[in-house]
Order: structure tokens, then C-alpha cells, then sequence
């Protein structure tokens, strides 16, 4: 397993580290996928860490991640079924040359249809 720092945001009670996490899924991991047996696949994700301090001690630590991008990449979720992408997202992270949107195949009619406040 390997992290990936994208940005880290230093408050006075908390940070928050944006990050890609990637893994190659040969071992169970109860606190992601519990009940799904290691597939061997390999994975990235972008997650995002909040920790936040009481003094000195540590009073909780929140950690987000797009659990539909990990089902599709060990194979669980099919993603021509559903409005889900994969590795995409991560890779959308490390390269802003990437495009967005892609789930949206209506997005540049859209845009200019959207109401105005």
C-alpha cells in the first residue's frame, strides 16, 4: 500500500490531507470491503483524512472515500450499469489534463440549460 499526498490543509483544531490511496487488494480489509474475500486487484482512490486535536491528544480522525471507485475496480460493480467510475477519479486527481465530466455524455448541452440565480 502506498499514499499519494494531494494537499493538506492545516486548521487550528484540525487538518485535513487529501490523498490517493492505492493497494493491491491481496488481504482482507474489514474497514472497506468487510465480507469480500482479497481479489488480487488493484486499486486507487482518492480519500480525504480529517484529524482533529483536543489539545494534545488526538479526538477523532474521519476518513471519506468513494466506495462505488473501489467495487469497480476489484470487480464487484459494473460500471456500464451504473453512474460509477473507477481509477478514473484518482487519475483525475494527479493529471488536470484529464477531462471531467466523462459520466455526463449530455454535460456540454446541459451546462447552458442549467437556471441562473
Amino acid at each position: 500500500m502506498k499514499l499519494i499526498p494531494i494537499s493538506r490543509t492545516v486548521g487550528a483544531l484540525q487538518i485535513v490531507d487529501e490523498f490517493i490511496m492505492c493497494f493491491t487488494h491481496t488481504t482482507a480489509i474489514d474497514w472497506m470491503l468487510p465480507n469480500v474475500a482479497p481479489t488480487g486487484r488493484y486499486v486507487e482512490i482518492p480519500m480525504l483524512g480529517v484529524v482533529k486535536f483536543r489539545g494534545d491528544k488526538l479526538y477523532h480522525e474521519h476518513i471519506y472515500w468513494d466506495q462505488a471507485s473501489v467495487l469497480v475496480q476489484i470487480g464487484l460493480l459494473d460500471p456500464t450499469e451504473m453512474p460509477v467510475a473507477g481509477i478514473e477519479t484518482a487519475k483525475k486527481l494527479l493529471d488536470e489534463q484529464l477531462p471531467s465530466n466523462t459520466l455526463m455524455a449530455n454535460w456540454s448541452s446541459s451546462a447552458s440549460s442549467q437556471p441562473t440565480a
